[in-house]
């Protein structure tokens, strides 16, 4: 027999980015944020922006993360007392679609704490509420289906989302290509090769613009013997 867990478990202790690291990679093309960690990082593409003719599909903020659990929020609710101006609350729902994991209302409490961006892999409810609200979401869809507020929940743990691992303090870059993680340790790593990255991807981008077909390594590999011709 096993004793109830408490309601809530609460990470006190959490890293936090700087202001110029998180400006460093402000506005960064998640494709090169994802070049610069070996082609990794991404959430997987089912978690979309919810509405991107009305809400922001760019967002650069701090990962406040909480595991809810099906059917439940009450793990949501707690991290509004946890949110700090930048944040990004990052829900784990158990990839749970068959109700809301939040509607509008808690989206306009989660803005008012000074969150910009909400990210899930649930789903919500009150789009046109949310619309008003103005908080960019991304999510798997949409349900009016009510969730409960129960628990048990975690506010600040490590949660695995969408095929990635976020931890509080990793920073949530979107844009519409997609959902990238920049886990705290790596920061600096990731600034640092963001500038390499930019300079190759300027540089051919101007050949292509100058009329590139193939690229030079492509030509040599195709008259070298490890293609095979039959």
């Amino acid at each position: 027999m096993i004793e109830e867990p408490p309601l809530l478990t609460l990470k006190v202790n959490r890293p936090r980015p700087t202001p110029d690291q998180l400006a460093a990679l402000d506005g960064v093309p998640s494709g090169f944020l994802t070049d610069a960690m070996n082609g990794q990082g991404a959430m997987e593409p089912s978690i979309r922006p919810l509405n991107p003719a009305v809400l922001s599909t760019t967002v650069c903020g701090v990962a406040l993360t909480c595991e809810c659990g099906p059917a439940d929020l009450l793990a949501v609710l707690g991290a509004l007392t946890e949110v700090q101006t930048g944040d990004v609350l990052v829900a784990d729902s158990g990839n749970w679609q068959r109700s809301a994991i939040v509607g509008d209302r808690v989206m306009g409490m989660l803005k008012n704490a000074g969150a910009v961006g909400f990210v899930t892999d649930g789903v919500v409810r009150d789009i046109e509420g949310i619309n008003d609200v103005g908080l960019p979401v991304f999510c798997k869809g949409l349900s009016p289906n009510s969730p409960y507020a129960k628990g048990p929940g975690s506010i600040g743990t490590d949660i695995q989302i969408g095929g990635v691992s976020v931890k509080s303090g990793d920073v949530i870059v979107t844009d519409d290509s997609g959902i990238v993680v920049v886990p705290f340790e790596k920061i600096d790593d990731v600034i640092a090769a963001v500038a390499h990255i930019r300079v190759l991807e300027e540089e051919l981008d101007a050949k292509v613009a100058d009329g590139l077909v193939v690229p030079d390594d492509i030509k040599t590999l195709m008259s070298s013997d490890q293609v095979k011709r039959i």
